[in-house]
């Protein structure tokens, strides 16, 4: 069977993010499943105030990767921060995003398309960067690191968060048992280019690495239904033209060959602080 290229790796990820309904599809679901593990937004805010430079307020914030603005709402709130750079490079991710953070009071906010290899930001502009959920997107990570580096005020930090290779490796299999895609556990992980364990030595390629923590979240699909809703926007998985994007038709077909029956799936969530080199505290 020949080997399809890495969806999360595509030259235009517009099929995927060019709707904002779909990513909020599937981050329903998971967030509907899950059951262990602190929220992801409020932890980035927190290790941010914890490893900022205590001569450096965290006045200006880039959020890069905001997707559908659950972080930068985030920040905005914790932080309070003078300016807020949401950045994506889907222009319905941007439109999504300034709803929901809509107009936080003392926070000036911006929203900038642009692929994260060629930030349009000034150089040393910012004091904290934020990428969550996005490193995974580019065949170039360390290119990526260097932009961040460079927009960086030179007593800022950055927070990097992403997942483990083996993210919800629970679902590939039941996927394969029930012959649906019996090549998902096979598969490429989604999270192949920046996953838990070789972030923090990406990281480490342009910025020195402050501390680096592993949290492992939990999820219980309720029932095969469920399962569905996720499975439908997953681009991971090969389903027949008659279930693609169809989380009903997927239901039924899983019925058709499993019990009904709670699905548990796990996936670690990792963080990485850094700075730019040669910074002294």
């Amino acid at each position: 069977m020949p080997v399809k290229p890495n969806p999360f790796l595509a030259s235009s990820l517009a099929p995927l993010y060019g709707d904002a309904s779909r990513l909020a599809s599937r981050t329903s679901a998971l967030g509907q499943a899950k059951v262990s593990g602190r929220p992801v937004p409020v932890t980035i805010a927190r290790l941010a105030l914890e490893h900022a430079h205590p001569d450096l307020p965290l006045r200006t914030v880039a959020d890069i990767g905001c997707g559908r603005g659950t972080s930068s709402r985030v920040l905005a709130e914790q932080l309070t921060p003078r300016r807020l750079t949401a950045i994506d490079a889907s222009g319905a991710m941007l439109s999504a995003a300034r709803v929901r953070v809509g107009a936080p009071p003392g926070t000036e906010t911006g929203y900038v398309q642009a692929d994260f290899h060629r930030l349009p930001l000034a150089t040393g502009t910012y004091d904290l960067v934020v990428a969550a959920f996005c490193l995974y997107h580019s065949p170039r990570p360390g290119q990526v690191i260097a932009e961040f580096a460079r927009v960086l005020h030179p007593q800022g930090v950055a927070v990097l968060v992403t997942k483990s290779a083996d993210s919800y490796s629970e679902l590939d299999a039941l996927l394969a048992s029930s012959g649906l895609d019996p090549e998902a556990p096979y598969r490429e992980s989604l999270y192949a280019a920046a996953h838990s364990g070789n972030v923090a030595a990406i990281v480490a390629s342009g910025l020195e690495v402050l501390h680096v923590e592993h949290e492992d979240h939990g999820f219980r699909f309720t029932d095969l239904a469920h399962v569905a809703a996720y499975v439908a926007t997953n681009p991971k998985y090969h389903l027949a033209p008659g279930l693609r994007g169809d989380p009903t038709s997927i239901a039924e077909a899983l019925r058709a060959r499993l019990p009904e029956a709670p699905v548990t799936a796990s996936s670690t969530i990792t963080y990485v602080v850094a700075r730019p080199p040669g910074v002294r505290r």
